[in-house]
């Protein structure tokens, strides 16, 4: 039971005493007080009950009290014998850092001692071999003074004289080298050039081009072409004055169809246009904020995709205009072949071959990158692309090897270096490779129309079949109205006149081919 049991007890007990007394008044003074005494009594057992239960929950608190203290006691002992455990080890393991710095410090001390007696022993040596030298000197001016009074000649006129007879000798074996080298270079030369070519085919493919005309953007439905038009054309009016490209509306179904000359600006008009159709907010005002943030885009992607370029390549150092040129050639086609693309391989290209032949690969693939680089401004800008390429390259800081590759790649300056060779090889392979370049079906059906024209237009041809996708065209002429020599001659006409006719990428192979036929039967 609790103390406060007991206290309850109690009261109640008083309580019940008081009502006694209180009824006493009604009641007998005899049997009042044997009540007053048997309440008496009862007060006096509970108190001692509570006085033992008290004295029993003190005893107990302080037992839990004694164990708290003891457990505290040994968990602080316990901790404390842990750091004291910890500080021992520390203190060792510091004791035994001290004595290998003083070993150390022995030992460098000992390093020191021998350094220095080595030191005064090559001092020594040193003097002694300056004294040697001095003598030495002096023995050779004797030696020398000797010499010229024994031949008559100076040390001056003597080296001179030697000198001569070394040149003689060392031209002399040079012509024989260069000799040697140029039979070697002629027999070995076509073949080994062949070799390097197709290396360079065989370690780089190219992917092949997809044929594109012009910009179509699809439409969700054909009622967007009336909110593109606007009111009175003024929506249409808008877009193509912001981009410079002019929209066709017609009646092909849920599409309008981009058409412009600068490929930049067509790539900015499709974005702008995507854009206004999934906004919805069609408006001249809406029209030109929309314009300007997909030209920051595109002109950021230009940016990205020059500094991509160069860092594929392993090319550096190449000033920032020049990137932004390569990365427009991105939007930059020939003959359906990707300019940019076509850059890359080039640059390629030239890097294995310039591998092959033991020449400058990071200067190869240089050259490679930036010989088309005159075809993102030839539209702005007269003149060739290779000849604007190469002012390009001279105005932005590149060297004169790379802008001599530049401008000869195209024969527009004759190229005197192997490194402008090489362009115009990896050149030739990116355009000719098959798949490189595409032609409409109609165009290339008229190619190959043409070419098969111009052959049997000459006299004595029999047929003639265009093959190899137009690249070449064998001729069969007959043997009793064309001779050997005359077919070697039809082929150099056909060829002329193939390139004064048509227009054509890469180059055309024409094979005239006279055969004759000796036939008889036995029976």
């Amino acid at each position: 039971m609790g103390i406060e049991s007991i206290i309850g007890v109690v009261i109640s007990l008083m309580i019940v005493a008081a009502g006694a007394y209180f009824a006493g008044n009604k009641l007998n003074k005899k049997d009042t007080g044997s009540i007053l005494k048997q309440a008496e009594e009862l007060a006096g057992k509970v108190l001692d009950d509570a006085r033992r239960e008290a004295d029993t929950i003190t005893k107990e608190a302080e037992l839990k009290a004694k164990d708290a203290a003891i457990q505290a006691k040994e968990e602080h002992e316990r901790k404390t014998t842990e750091k004291n455990k910890d500080l021992q080890a520390l203190e060792k393991r510091l004791t035994q850092k001290e004595e290998n710095l003083d070993k150390k410090a022995g030992l460098i001390d000992q390093k020191e001692m021998d350094v220095l007696k080595k030191e005064q022993a090559v001092s020594q040596k040193e003097q002694v071999l300056l004294q040697r030298d001095e003598e030495l000197k002096k023995a050779v001016d004797v030696q020398n003074a000797k010499l010229e009074q024994i031949s008559g000649m100076s040390a001056g006129e003597a080296k001179k004289e030697l000198m001569n007879i070394m040149e003689d000798e060392a031209k002399h074996d040079a012509a024989k080298i260069i000799r040697a080298i140029e039979d070697e270079a002629r027999e070995t030369g076509d073949k080994k050039a062949k070799e390097i070519m197709a290396l360079a085919i065989q370690r780089y493919a190219g992917e092949y081009v997809a044929e594109r005309t012009v910009s179509v953007v699809p439409l969700p439905s054909d009622e967007m072409k009336g909110r593109i038009i606007g009111r009175e054309g003024r929506n249409i009016r808008a877009l193509e004055a912001a981009t410079g490209i002019d929209l066709i509306i017609d009646d092909t179904p849920e599409a309008v169809i981009l058409s412009g000359f600068n490929p930049v600006r067509r790539e900015v008009a499709r974005l702008s246009l995507e854009k206004l159709l999934a906004d919805g907010r069609i408006h001249p005002g809406r029209i030109e904020e929309v314009v300007a943030k997909s030209t920051e885009e595109v002109e950021l992607s230009i940016k990205e995709a020059g500094e991509q370029a160069a860092f594929d390549l392993g090319v550096h150092g190449i000033h920032p205009e020049v990137l932004k040129l390569i990365g427009r050639l991105k939007y930059r086609t020939s003959y359906t072949q990707n300019v940019y693309l076509h850059s890359l391989e080039v640059a390629f290209l030239c890097g294995i071959m310039a591998a092959e032949l033991g020449i400058n690969v990071k200067q190869a693939k240089r050259a490679g990158l930036l010989h088309d680089l005159g075809k993102a401004v030839d539209h702005e800008v007269e003149g060739s692309h290779a000849v604007i390429g190469a002012e390009l390259a001279r105005k932005y800081g590149e060297t004169p090897k790379i802008v001599h590759a530049i401008m000869a790649h195209h024969e527009d300056e004759k190229p005197n270096s192997v490194l402008a060779i090489l362009v115009q090889a990896a050149d030739a392979l990116s355009g000719a490779r098959p798949g490189a370049r595409r032609e409409m079906m109609e165009t290339y059906v008229k190619r190959l129309g043409d070419l098969e024209r111009i052959a049997t237009s000459f006299g004595g041809v029999q047929s003639s079949f265009a093959i190899q996708a137009g690249r070449e065209i064998r001729v069969m002429v007959s043997s009793d109205q064309v001779s050997d020599d005359q077919s070697v001659v039809m082929a150099r006409d056909i060829a002329k006149k193939i390139e004064a006719e048509m227009t054509y990428p890469g180059q055309i192979k024409v094979n005239v081919i006279r055969e004759t036929r000796s036939v008889e039967y036995a029976r």
